[in-house]
């Protein structure tokens, strides 16, 4: 079990989620929940934080993902490479590490899935070249 103190902060983060969706249009809540479902179950062992005042995904003590809504769109941060010219090619705005989904849309899952997946590689790797 996680200490009290780990504990009270992942508390506390979920209590800043639910804060920053509270404020959002129902529209934008709903396709922002959908996308942090995705993420959950691609990365089971990520937790919730708020991280750059928008909720993100922590894994292995690293952010794994920011996801923000808003007013025409949700995002997901960061994204790199294969997974950003897919993205491209399926009709998704980009832009320098983001991906923009139309409110209109819900998450494409499989492309989500496979960006968690290698974001938990990145984070696992950067943390063995830490530990050397």
């Amino acid at each position: 079990m996680a200490p009290a103190s780990a504990r009270q902060k992942d508390k506390a983060a979920r209590a800043q989620v639910r804060a920053y969706l509270a404020r959002l249009s129902p529209g934008a809540r709903k396709r922002l929940r959908q996308l942090q479902a995705v993420v959950r179950v691609a990365a089971p062992g990520a937790t919730e934080a708020i991280s750059y005042s928008i909720p993100a995904f922590r894994f292995e003590g690293r952010i794994l993902v920011w996801c923000a809504a808003w007013k025409e769109h949700y995002s997901i941060y960061p994204v790199t490479g294969a997974i950003g010219r897919e993205a491209k090619r399926r009709g998704y705005q980009t832009s320098k590490g983001t991906i923009r989904i139309p409110l209109t849309e819900e998450p494409p899952v499989t492309l989500v899935r496979r960006l968690v997946k290698a974001r938990m590689a990145d984070v696992r790797k950067a943390a063995s070249a830490r530990r050397g």
